[in-house]
């Protein structure tokens, strides 16, 4: 670890803002091998309007822990997807008052006092085995500000069940589509609203699903002109990017 940075470990256990557990897992970070250890972008909320989200597979518990606290002494809001189960334990002895989605695998741990959410994003699947991509984008654009709903269970095998649910999704301002099998979901839901769609592709499927190949390429070659596309199992990405569209038309609207 460098001089700076046991530094400011030591400033932070003498105001009072950290413990000196804390202070020795955020020292362990760098003794794990962490790439030289995170370096938090702490100015990226000014430049691109949400602090710098924290992926945590990959990383040990003590250097998640490491980094979320400090980002969260940064003062900013800190959001966390992808944990495991001991990742989210350790999380939740430390911020008790942290929003956790266990199915989503996500935690915010908020720092502004703001919790209104303006705009609106729902979040549709093509069925249940889609929901923890699902959830993982409702939680993020919620995160991020924005109203979200899950719609869940309203694939093209029962036409119906989507048809039924169009008061809850025409007037939104983006909707994040997830489905995985042959992906048909988001192309349909193109075709009946006015906003942008953000297709999801899960890896839900058998057989020649290949993990969720043959929906991604349904996607891509959707006839619906306002259908994007993001990554396999990208909920995060596609929660994220539905979010900002929200948030630049409510701030033009204002």
């Amino acid at each position: 670890m460098a001089n700076a940075d046991l530094k400011i470990i030591l400033e932070q256990v003498r105001a009072g803002k950290l413990s000196i557990e804390q202070a020795l897992e955020n020292a362990m970070v760098s003794q794990v091998g962490a790439p030289v250890i995170a370096r938090l972008d702490l100015d990226r909320k000014r430049r691109c309007g949400f602090p710098e989200v924290i992926l945590a597979e990959g990383k040990t518990v003590e250097w998640l822990t490491g980094v979320v606290n400090n980002l969260v002494e940064s003062g900013q809001d800190t959001f966390v997807t992808r944990l495991g189960k001991e990742q989210t334990e350790k999380l939740q002895q430390l911020y008790p008052k942290g929003e956790f989605d266990l199915i989503g695998r996500t935690c915010l741990i908020k720092n502004s006092t703001s919790t209104a959410l303006s705009g609106y994003v729902p979040v549709l699947t093509a069925g249940t085995g889609d929901l923890p991509v699902a959830y993982e984008a409702v939680s993020t654009i919620q995160a991020l500000g924005v109203q979200s709903k899950l719609i869940a269970d309203v694939g093209v095998a029962g036409l119906h069940r989507l048809l039924g649910q169009q008061e809850n999704f025409l007037n939104a301002d983006a909707i994040v589509v997830a489905a995985g099998m042959d992906g048909a979901l988001p192309s349909v839901v193109g075709g009946l609203v006015d906003c942008p769609v953000i297709a999801v592709p899960t890896s839900i499927g058998y057989g020649t699903a290949f993990n969720g190949l043959a929906p991604l390429l349904t996607m891509l070659n959707a006839c619906s002109a306002n259908v994007t596309v993001v990554n396999i199992d990208g909920g995060f990405k596609a929660g994220y990017c539905a979010a900002l569209i929200s948030k630049r038309l409510n701030r033009e609207r204002i």
